[in-house]
């Protein structure tokens, strides 16, 4: 079996070919370029050297949301062309779940962190069972509070991965009363093996849709979405007190 993944959902974007249980080849960046740059050209560097007929992969695995609007929507419109041309399924992988099956076999908590701005983060709780990746928490999005907080009622060591990390250490630091660690480099970022992997999973469980139904998961609206909200309800509110 083989399944194509892609992740675009965050600052890293990432390609990837697994077959059956072997990693075939992963193509990943984390550079200041769009992913409409890169996402592509990476795929199509992939199949140079494999030398793939992409008629042969089974479905592609894609980074489904939550993350970045513009990545996420990159990352769904590649995936449902390539799908629509192949004909072939779509197979939507959490992002927050995809980040926490990097760290495979660990006895710890795993709490993902992508930063969503305004002290939000993307998150999720996640632990290793006999039969494989065990949800606590669901990927949702709240406050690093409210993040925090949820750790610590665990009562569990945890591991802390993403690109919000970085940007709440301090308050991690200050905050989580259990014992914790940061993922090291090579497993505190989105990749694509990890989708491609995990989407196998549920592919073999029959969770996957059609080209033409897959559509990203926000979580939340859009920034702009936001901004035309708070002026639509700005201007009702002023004609209300005129």
């Amino acid at each position: 079996m083989k399944i194509l993944g892609l992740d675009s959902s965050g600052l890293v974007a990432s390609v990837a070919l697994v077959e059956d249980d072997t990693l075939v080849a992963e193509y990943t960046t984390n550079y200041k370029k769009t992913h409409s740059q890169t996402l592509l050209p990476m795929m199509d560097e992939i199949r140079k050297m494999l030398e793939l007929d992409l008629t042969t992969i089974d479905a592609i695995a894609v980074a489904a949301g939550p993350g970045s609007f513009t990545g996420l929507r990159i990352g769904s419109a590649t995936a449902k062309g390539l799908g629509l041309a192949l004909d072939r399924p779509i197979v939507p992988v959490p992002t927050v779940d995809a980040l926490a099956y990097q760290l495979w076999g660990t006895d710890c908590y795993v709490c993902p962190m992508m930063d969503a701005r305004r002290n939000q983060v993307y998150t999720g709780i996640y632990r290793f069972a006999d039969d494989g990746l065990e949800t606590v928490l669901p990927q949702c999005a709240i406050g690093i509070d409210e993040a925090i907080n949820a750790v610590n009622e665990k009562d569990h060591k945890v591991i802390f991965t993403g690109d919000g990390v970085p940007v709440f250490t301090e308050y991690i630091q200050q905050n989580c009363c259990v014992p914790y660690v940061f993922a090291p480099a090579h497993r505190n970022r989105q990749s694509a093996a990890s989708v491609a992997v995990l989407g196998m999973q549920y592919y073999k469980e029959g969770r996957y849709v059609s080209a033409a139904e897959h559509a990203p998961e926000y979580l939340r609206v859009s920034q702009a979405e936001r901004e035309r909200m708070e002026r639509e309800n700005a201007e009702r509110n002023s004609g209300t007190q005129n």
